[in-house]
């Protein structure tokens, strides 16, 4: 009988060894960003429209009927799965479908809080002194972020803005 508790315990303890080896690969796993299929760059990533006509489609083919079109250069949105030379994306308003990728730029920019119905404050580096006032959906080029505040520039405009009061950032993200 105690050699059989002794083969017991030695199997518990290599079976409890091995899901702990599971676990730990598992939870690393879990912390790698998900890399697209055909690009091998992060999924979910923010990219801008690249043209002031980019149709967006049901589906990845030019089979798939055109359900609305885009006339926002520079506009952000959000890349969300991969197939072949289609993009499916997301915009600010949660709206998806998928474009070409040639359509499509890494040049980072970022709307003005679009959920807010009043102007956002742009201040200049000490963080304080205002520079200027953005509507809401303003769009800027994100010249960086470090997690908390983003450089924003346009025509007309260049400053600092509370990471939280952009769409085309994420929380805590930083950019270069």
């Amino acid at each position: 009988m105690r050699r059989r508790e002794s083969e017991n315990s030695t199997g518990l303890c290599a079976s409890l060894g091995l899901l702990a080896l599971l676990l730990a690969a598992t939870a690393a796993t879990a912390q790698e960003p998900q890399k697209g299929p055909v690009s091998n760059l992060p999924i979910p990533r923010y990219v801008s429209l690249k043209s002031d006509r980019v149709n967006v489609r049901e589906g990845p083919s030019k089979e798939h009927p055109t359900v609305w079109i885009y006339q926002r250069a520079g506009l952000p949105v959000e890349i969300t799965a991969e197939f072949e030379t289609w993009r499916k994306i997301r915009d600010s308003e949660g709206s998806e479908g998928w474009v070409l990728h040639s359509l499509l730029s890494g040049r980072r920019t970022a709307l003005v809080a679009p959920w807010k119905k009043e102007p956002q404050t742009l201040v200049a580096p000490d963080h304080a002194t205002p520079v200027a006032k953005l509507g809401p959906g303003v769009i800027g080029s994100l010249r960086g972020c470090d997690g908390k505040w983003c450089r924003l520039a346009g025509q007309g405009f260049d400053g600092y803005m509370p990471q939280e009061n952009l769409w085309g950032v994420y929380p805590g993200e930083k950019v270069e």
